[in-house]
């Protein structure tokens, strides 16, 4: 080869070398597709409710979409692979997909992904994790809890104690001690985790044992798990609490499953404005708001946590005030829930509640 070839060749190799990876900025999306966490997209749980901001967003902004079922957490990675051929922007839902949609993030780096539920920390650059202060969530209803209870003694019904899971029992614990100091009441709290989200048949059996032990407010915090649990308390009268989506409209079916009245509020988790938002930073190329290899959090300062409007119970307009008040004070940092905003764990000088053991199926 002359002489000449090679220098231009060498060159040219290193131009390109030099040239920045490609980014949202310089490339036009036109597609976004979803894998779900174990589940549909209509089962009234984060798989429904990140459809519903992708599908907003994919009409506000003109874009294709697509979407993947899984059925076995042992699909993850291929669906995501399906994924990756029809979409720009691959959304998946869930704690348990976070290392099968990093994976793939390393692998594509000309794809972007959205992880629900996802923690990372200097990870791929076009991967971003939306958490959620699940603490505050949790404290709100907590502290409805604290207010309303009769008998003094509430209960949780959890699934799998990963950190969302965690964040929403210790949120929701010291919600009720907030509640405690300001009635002069003494309240028992009690709780279970249950490694399964999708059993409520044992969210049920846990709640019929909080219910002996005088739960008169159980929260249900788990997936059909927690729903479960939730439901059979409202079916013997007991006063509910649901989690993540307004349960009134999923697990009460709009109002038409008997113990309705008895579901006082659901711990709300906007997970469709998360996905709305990272989409839409995605296609104005708007790269301040999509913090590529880290994580965005979505509080009650942005409006990605709050509680559930009442709808049928008998509770005291008075009382969902009070607890807009408390979210304005968590909002504005004058009063911090004490838990461990990643890990869920209560912080130095918190009160550690105590645990209770699953009843026996």
């Amino acid at each position: 080869m002359p002489k000449k070839v090679v220098v231009l060749t060498l060159i040219a190799v290193l131009l390109l070398a030099a040239l920045p990876m490609a980014t949202a900025q310089d490339m036009e999306i036109s597609s976004v597709c979803l894998v779900t966490d174990v589940g549909r997209i209509n089962d009234g749980t984060f798989n429904q409710y990140a459809y519903e901001g992708m599908e907003q967003a994919a009409e506000d902004l003109e874009l294709d979409t697509n979407f993947i079922e899984t059925t076995a957490q042992t699909d993850y990675a291929n669906n995501i692979e399906l994924c990756v051929g029809e979409g720009d922007i691959i959304v998946t839902v869930g704690f348990l997909i976070a290392d099968a949609t990093k994976a793939a993030a390393e692998q594509y780096p000309d794809k972007y992904f959205i992880g629900v539920d996802q923690f990372l920390q200097d990870g791929p650059t076009n991967y971003v994790g939306i958490q959620f202060r699940e603490d505050q969530a949790g404290f709100l209803v907590g502290y409805i809890a604290g207010l309303v209870t009769e008998s003094n003694v509430v209960a949780g019904v959890y699934g799998i104690d990963i950190p969302p899971v965690v964040k929403f029992r210790n949120g929701f614990e010291q919600g009720v001690i907030y509640a405690e100091a300001e009635t002069g009441k003494t309240i028992e709290k009690l709780g279970v985790y249950i490694d399964d989200f999708n059993a409520p048949d044992r969210g049920a059996s846990a709640a019929e044992q909080f219910i002996g032990e005088g739960a008169d407010v159980i929260f249900g915090a788990g997936g059909p798990t927690g729903s479960g649990g939730i439901l059979a308390a409202a079916q013997q009268d007991v006063y509910v609490i649901g989690v993540d989506q307004d349960e009134y409209f999923t697990t009460f079916g709009e109002g038409e499953t008997p113990g309705v009245e008895y579901l006082i509020t659901s711990a709300l988790k906007r997970v469709d404005v998360g996905v709305y938002d990272l989409i839409e930073a995605l296609v104005n190329g708007d790269m301040e708001n999509f913090p590529g290899g880290s994580i965005y959090v979505l509080d009650v300062t942005n409006g990605g946590i709050t509680f559930a409007e009442k709808h049928d119970s008998d509770i005291a307009d008075e009382i969902y005030e009070q607890a807009a008040a408390v979210q304005e004070l968590l909002a504005s940092g004058e009063l911090e829930t004490g838990v461990d905003p990643v890990t869920g764990e209560l912080l130095e000088g918190a009160v550690e509640p105590e645990a209770t053991e699953e009843a026996s199926n």
